[in-house]
Order: C-alpha cells, then sequence, then structure tokens
C-alpha cells in the first residue's frame, strides 16, 4: 500500500479544510517546499498535492508550488486540482507532476480525458472520485452531480484507468476513520482497482486496517499535520508496510 502525505495549497500557502469548506481553512505552513523536505527525509517516496484555488477555480493556480516542490525534491508527486484543459494537464506534467488527478473534468467532459488516456497513458493519470452521500462532487466538492462513484469509477475503468483516489467528503478533515465500508464494497467487484484511501485517517491503526482491506494506498493529510500520525510513525510503518 502506498502511503502518499497530502499537501493542499491555498495562496501559495499549505492549508487543511474540514469536509471541503473553504471557510474552515487552517494554514500550516506558508512555505509548502519545506514540509514537501521534512516528508522526504522521513523516506517517504509520494506526494499528494492539491491546488485548492484551482479546484474552484477556471484552471491551475500554484503551479509554482509544484515546480518548487518538483525541483527540489525526488518525491513521486501527484497534482490535482484546476485541471480544465490540456494545457493544464500538460502544464503539470512540465512542471514535474508524475501524475495527475483528473476529478471534475473527468465528469463534465470524459472524451476530452479519455484522449489523455490514449496521449499519455493510464499510468499517468489518476481517477479523482470525490463523494458525500455516494454522489460525485466536482468544483472543489462545491457542486453536486447525479453519478453514483461505483458507476464513475466503471465508466473509467472500461477505458483502462485503474487509479482511482476515492475521497469521502464528509470524512475529509474530520479524523474519525476512513470510509472502510465503501473502499470494501468498491473492491468487492473491481479486484484491478488500484484504489487510494482519501479521508478521515486518524492513526496507524486506520492504516493497518485499509491495508488489511487491499487498498492501493492511502493519503494522510490532516492527521500529520494535526500531530495525530508522526513523521516517524509514518516512516516506521511505511518500512513495516513494504517488508511485509
Amino acid at each position: 500500500m502506498d502511503l502518499i502525505p497530502a499537501i493542499d495549497i491555498i495562496a501559495g500557502e499549505a492549508v487543511r479544510l474540514s469536509q471541503g469548506s473553504y471557510d474552515s481553512k487552517k494554514v500550516y505552513a506558508s512555505d509548502p517546499l519545506e514540509i514537501a523536505k521534512q516528508f522526504e527525509e522521513h523516506q517517504i517516496k509520494r506526494l499528494h498535492l492539491v491546488d485548492l484555488d484551482g479546484a474552484k477555480g477556471k484552471g491551475i493556480v500554484n503551479l509554482r508550488v509544484l515546480e518548487r516542490i518538483a525541483t527540489h525534491t525526488s518525491l513521486v508527486i501527484d497534482f490535482g486540482g484546476g485541471i480544465k484543459h490540456t494545457n493544464d494537464l500538460k502544464a503539470a506534467f512540465e512542471s514535474g507532476a508524475s501524475m495527475v488527478t483528473c476529478g471534475s473534468i473527468a465528469v463534465k467532459d470524459p472524451d476530452l480525458v479519455h484522449s489523455w488516456i490514449e496521449t499519455y497513458g493510464a499510468d499517468r493519470l489518476i481517477l479523482g472520485a470525490d463523494a458525500r452521500d455516494g454522489l460525485i462532487r466536482t468544483n472543489g466538492w462545491i457542486e453536486e452531480s447525479s453519478l453514483e462513484v461505483g458507476s464513475f469509477i466503471d465508466s473509467y475503468l472500461d477505458f483502462g484507468l485503474t487509479q482511482v483516489i476515492c475521497t469521502d467528503i464528509a470524512k475529509d478533515g474530520m479524523l474519525e476513520g476512513p470510509s472502510l465500508a465503501l473502499y470494501q464494497t468498491l473492491l468487492e467487484t473491481r479486484p484491478h482497482l488500484h484504489l487510494i484511501a482519501s479521508g478521515g485517517i486518524s492513526s496507524i491503526e486506520d492504516l493497518r486496517a485499509l491495508r488489511s482491506a487491499a487498498l492501493g494506498g492511502a493519503i494522510i493529510g490532516k492527521a500529520l499535520y494535526e500531530g495525530r500520525i508522526s513523521l516517524q510513525e509514518l516512516q516506521a510503518f511505511g518500512e513495516e508496510n513494504y517488508a511485509g
């Protein structure tokens, strides 16, 4: 299971939200690069970097943050937020993203995302399936769609996209545990899905439960910033995880 710390960006700063509400913003660092370097020092290999300004806007806003982290660390970065057009996708890759997460655009313009899969390969794209009460939400989680999360994922599995970050918005930032039942249901009939859990992770025990449920990865955010999981603990779990 991949361990993937998250850095969310608003106005160039590292922040965290609760349940996707921008009004709940809490700033944790004025320079996200310093946080990324700390992750790297503790043998973290992956980073989930989200441009929250871009997510609810018309395109990428905090591209410079991606460039600096990609230039000054060796982290494998998956980038999301503000991917609205092909130029946004190209800019993210050119600025150092190894993978790009497609969320809102995958709902609103599936034909465009299908063309990206053909051009860049399914291994470089991640589907962002952000849901509340089983329905996909878009544009920084502000807009609700009528798409059921399982059906949405299936529509992209048919096109070869197997990496999916699934966020239960109700759990995000609440430190009350991940949506284990949702993930188990999704994996039950989709054994080849590389499902990445996001939202609610509050302890190493949560990570163990997700690993036992055959999750492909776990995104850890607020638990790190609030000291529920230390970087030393995450490093130790990672060593245990990859050894086992």
